[in-house]
């Protein structure tokens, strides 16, 4: 593994690179709101990946870097990410075609930035489709049309036991269903199986 250090419009990032020999494509994945690089999820789909000759690079955002536990608002988090995406392009991962993910929130940002960093398709691990309701308060609004804004292939791997909900398929958008929760810990086999496959014919197409 490899840590690079890169400069966005919010602070530094970090990218976490496990690059794989003679790599036919890169994914580049982000990490949920309150946690890191070290997500299980995370951990397995980049193993599984760098199996089948892909490049890994986990992004650690800016607020991640600085030490701060409170995610940075949204549009922060997408322009980060596209910086990150761009400096990779430039020289890590250049000339190979690009997958963007990430876990929950990250994967969120993925959607959100996929036209602006010109990936192939995007992988969400345990997309947030609407945040549990609080008692006593309105349904939160759903998020499905973040996902339903994506013009190129999109992977969900979603827990059957998520509490934040399951997204539907649709035309580009295919949802695997896994025995878990919210962190997809406990079907990590599946989960990484799942990503293995999809992403072997999205960066062959």
């Amino acid at each position: 593994m490899k840590l690079l250090g890169l400069e966005t419009p919010h602070g530094t990032a970090n990218a976490h690179l496990h690059a794989a020999e003679n790599p036919r494509g890169a994914l580049v994945l982000g990490h949920g709101a309150g946690g890191g690089v070290t997500a299980p999820d995370l951990v397995a789909v980049s193993a599984a990946a760098n199996a089948r000759r892909i490049t890994v690079a986990l992004v650690e955002q800016p607020y991640r870097v600085a030490g701060r536990r409170s995610p940075a608002p949204a549009h922060h988090l997408d322009a980060a990410f596209i910086a990150v995406v761009a400096a990779l392009r430039a020289h890590a991962i250049a000339g190979l075609p690009v997958v963007i993910g990430g876990r929950s929130s990250g994967a969120r940002v993925a959607c959100r930035t996929a036209e602006a960093t010109g990936a192939l398709g995007v992988l969400c691990l345990a997309f947030p489709l609407r945040p549990p309701r609080r008692p006593g308060a309105p349904a939160a609004p759903t998020r499905l049309h973040e996902l339903d804004e994506v013009r190129v292939p999109v992977l969900v791997i979603q827990g059957v036991r998520d509490r934040f909900g399951m997204p539907p398929p649709g035309l580009a958008r295919t949802v695997i269903q896994v025995s878990a929760d919210h962190a997809l810990r406990t079907d990590l086999a599946a989960v990484a199986v799942a990503a293995e496959e999809w992403l072997v014919r999205t960066v062959s197409v």
